[in-house]
């Protein structure tokens, strides 16, 4: 008997059966059929699943859809998981599953427990999610939050598909804006001491790197100072980034995310590093060319519209260079099957040369995928809050999550597509009401967690249930929707949309309220959880487990929590 995991293959096997029964019958002629198309349809009224292979077997069988889609459903055999199919112009075939499949599938949640809904579609595969990788030049801001919900989730969809995922954050800690940064830091640093010293033109002013001198003074007293105009020390800007390095893994932390590895950039020029050997590979294909004094990649001849350099006339690596070179480390050295690169929209001329740079590198080009987020603007009370209230400066992450909590924010960085750009109301993300999305599918778990909370305290357990008593609409209804989390994972893990994950959430809370709520939309005591039918209460109880498990289910790959109480 098939699961939520594997139905829509039984269904697919179920109905090329029935058309090779009807090949047989000379009801049909003998084509090739293309795929048997089994799809969730948009309105359920009719089924909770449909085919068109009527429609797709048209042409060859020169047969009208609908004639071959009534064929069909007459030679699909009775079967336990579904009813009698129907069809549809202009040529649909319905296929709805049986309560007694549907009640089996309540068993299917409890015994899976925490696992539930996992897949296997990633197995023996090793995927990398990189994603935030802010220069570490000052504190994370709130668009930085965006790319490390979207990152995390993605994250966690690979690790429930089956993969081995790894989570990284490619530290930038060399390149000009950390020479920038060092010349920024070491002037706030002789400041404290009483000298008139200037930032850089293009230095950091905001007033972090005030608080990060001060932090190093505590640290070292006067010992990174040097005669007045000399430079400052090269470890100073080395303790500067440590510094901000330490700050960032505590606002992520904060968010709720942690990662498996923190990637130096230094170490790509490591002798005999990924950079020399990446670099030797392309001069070795005849794609690196010298010109005007710098070294390009001759991407033009790989499909490009242009070539790009990769090392700089003064001998310093381009962003470009390096990355060629960080990707080649993790195709060529590390193996991985799958690299996501989380990054924000105004990357979007890079894609394309990263991608034909990663094949030149000897890698799959599809096997990278670059996940392009937008801005988010933020509102309060119908405006736009531009300034953050502490420095005046840029509106930090850790700031966000001080205000709305960090379940809300991921919640809400999620819920639009990341190429859609989007606007975070604060007031909507602390609202204590059904208004609230976040607000809403946590307090779902919340009654579910104290409907067996007071169930148990009157002795009632859902040990034993008989799920074959579960027929009421409602209770099919939470079942049917608790089943498409094995699709959104799916879905999730092939087209990289992460926003179906809260949208699912919301989904399924609401069949949950639905569901809770049927006695008092209906009047009928007796579709309350607990009646005095024990039998029928121990029933619905199992479903309450079952619909808890698959909520934190979808909560925890999302990275929020599942609260008891609230």
């Amino acid at each position: 008997m098939p699961d939520t995991r594997d139905i829509r293959l039984y269904l697919e096997d179920l109905l090329g059966r029935a058309v090779q029964s009807a090949i047989a019958a000379g009801e049909l002629p003998d084509v090739a059929v293309p795929g048997s198309a089994i799809e969730r349809p948009k309105d359920t009224a009719n089924g909770d699943f449909a085919s068109t292979l009527p429609l797709r077997m048209a042409r060859a069988a020169m047969k009208p859809p609908l004639e071959i889609a009534n064929v069909i459903a007459r030679h699909m055999a009775d079967d336990p998981v579904i009813e009698r199919p129907s069809v549809a112009p202009p040529g649909f075939i319905n296929i709805r599953l049986t309560s007694g499949f549907l009640q089996r599938q309540v068993e299917h949640v409890i015994a899976a427990g925490p696992g539930y809904a996992d897949l296997t579609v990633g197995a023996r595969k090793k995927a990398q999610v990189e994603f935030v990788s802010a220069n570490p030049t000052g504190p994370l801001h709130v668009g930085n939050g965006r790319g490390a919900a979207i990152g995390d989730a993605l994250a966690s969809a690979l690790a429930a598909a089956g993969y081995e995922v790894e989570r990284e954050y490619y530290v930038n800690d060399a390149g000009t804006q950390t020479d920038t940064f060092a010349e920024t830091l070491y002037a706030r640093y002789q400041q404290l001491f009483g000298r008139a010293a200037d930032i850089p033109r293009d230095g950091y002013p905001g007033e972090y790197m005030v608080e990060l001198a001060q932090e190093i003074k505590e640290e070292a007293g006067d010992g990174f100072l040097r005669p007045e105009g000399e430079p400052g020390p090269a470890d100073l800007g080395s303790r500067g980034i440590e510094l901000m390095v330490r700050h960032i893994r505590r606002s992520l932390e904060a968010f709720g995310v942690r990662y498996d590895r923190w990637y130096s950039e230094k170490s790509l020029y490591d002798p005999e590093g990924p950079y020399e050997k990446a670099t030797a590979l392309l001069r070795e294909h005849g794609q690196l060319v010298e010109r005007e004094g710098a070294l390009w990649f001759a991407s033009s001849e790989l499909g490009e519209d242009k070539d790009n350099v990769v090392v700089r006339s003064d001998g310093r690596p381009t962003y470009y260079g390096s990355d060629i070179a960080y990707h080649y480390d993790k195709f060529v050295t590390r193996g991985f099957d799958l690299v996501i690169d989380v990054w924000g929209a105004d990357h979007h001329g890079h894609v394309s040369r990263l991608k034909t740079a990663s094949r030149a590198i000897g890698a799959d080009r599809e096997a990278l995928h670059v996940l392009l987020y937008q801005l988010v603007t933020l509102k309060r009370g119908g405006e736009v809050v531009r300034l953050s209230k502490r420095g005046g400066e840029i509106i930090t992450l850790d700031e966000l999550v001080e205000e709305v909590g960090a379940d809300a924010a991921r919640f809400f960085f999620l819920l639009r597509s990341p190429g859609a750009q989007m606007e975070f109301d604060l007031d909507l993300a602390k609202k204590q009401s059904s208004e609230n999305p976040v607000f809403y599918v946590q307090y779902a778990h919340a009654r579910l967690a104290s409907i067996l909370e007071r169930a148990a305290e009157q002795g009632l357990t859902p040990d034993g249930g008989d799920v074959s008593l579960l027929t009421q609409p409602s209770e099919l209804g939470l079942i049917r929707e608790m089943m498409q989390l094995a699709d959104v994972l799916e879905s999730v893990v092939q087209t990289f949309e992460p926003q179906q994950l809260p949208h699912y959430a919301m989904a399924l809370a609401t069949a949950f309220h639905a569901f809770n709520d049927a006695f008092k939309q209906q009047n009928d005591p007796s579709l309350k959880v607990i009646t005095g039918d024990v039998a029928r209460s121990r029933a619905r109880l199992r479903l309450v487990l079952a619909a808890k498990i698959s909520l934190a289910r979808i909560l925890g790959i999302m990275g929020m929590t599942a609260p008891d109480r609230m």
